[in-house]
């Protein structure tokens, strides 16, 4: 028996008119258009995270003390400088996004002035080109944003194993979406613009407009880390510490 692969376009269905034809592409995301319209196979081509988004927004959440909290941080310049704040249910394995923040071609004076009103003892997961070394300065871009009183982690985000994998990050977010453990403040228009649009060609991440999904991606890596936020402990004279 005999196989064959018969590709057909939208122009082929004439039951359409040009107009309907038209109105059908658009309705297409840019990305899958092409391809879409002539009939050509997508393997490994499309949304990274292909979710309805009414299963991930929520409304705004009150934050329990007892909620662990870390923020995760995308270093840019031509490209923004990117952040979230995340908040887990431990009890129900559910990670909030509860606050975005993307701006371009500032400094770390600048962006930590920014995230620091998240909360002066918020911990911050960041990525391995934080080591790199400024150019002006000459000093690690990771210790830059620590002189500014951002608390980063020690290490740059890896996962239990010490592996820092993309694919592994993103399947991560794609199994919590689909199972109801990742829920996102439907206000943060930023994050879902980038949620939108984020997809692969040719089996590959397309690094455009990600840098709050890599921030997010950073923080979930590094969820073990993730703590409740408390006043910051001073000592007393006469009876030692209090929170």
């Amino acid at each position: 028996m005999s196989r064959a692969v018969i590709r057909m376009t939208i122009d082929d269905a004439e039951h359409y008119t040009p107009e309907q034809r038209a109105a059908i592409i658009a309705s297409y995301p840019a990305h899958e258009r092409e391809a879409r319209a002539k009939g050509i196979p997508t393997l490994g081509s499309g949304r990274i995270f292909p979710i309805e988004e009414s299963l991930v927004a929520v409304e705004a959440v009150d934050i329990p003390r007892h909620w662990a909290v870390l923020g995760g941080i995308d270093f840019g310049w031509d490209h923004p400088t990117a952040a979230v704040k995340i908040a887990w249910d431990r009890d129900a394995d559910c990670i909030y996004v509860v606050a975005a923040y993307r701006v371009k071609e500032q400094t770390p004076v600048i962006h930590a002035a920014a995230l620091k009103a998240w909360g002066k003892s918020l911990k911050w997961a960041w990525p391995h080109d934080g080591l790199q070394h400024d150019k002006g300065s000459g000093e690690q871009l990771a210790e830059l944003y620590r002189l500014q009183g951002l608390e980063l982690l020690p290490e740059r985000a890896t996962f239990d194993d010490g592996s820092n994998g993309v694919e592994a990050g993103l399947m991560d977010m794609l199994d919590r979406m689909q199972t109801g453990r990742l829920k996102v403040s439907k206000h943060l228009t930023e994050w879902f613009d980038e949620f939108r649009l984020y997809h692969r060609k040719d089996g590959k991440v397309v690094k455009e407009r990600d840098d709050l999904m890599s921030a997010t991606r950073y923080a979930i890596m590094m969820l073990r880390f993730a703590e409740p936020e408390t006043k910051r402990v001073v000592p007393q004279m006469s009876t030692g510490w209090i929170a």
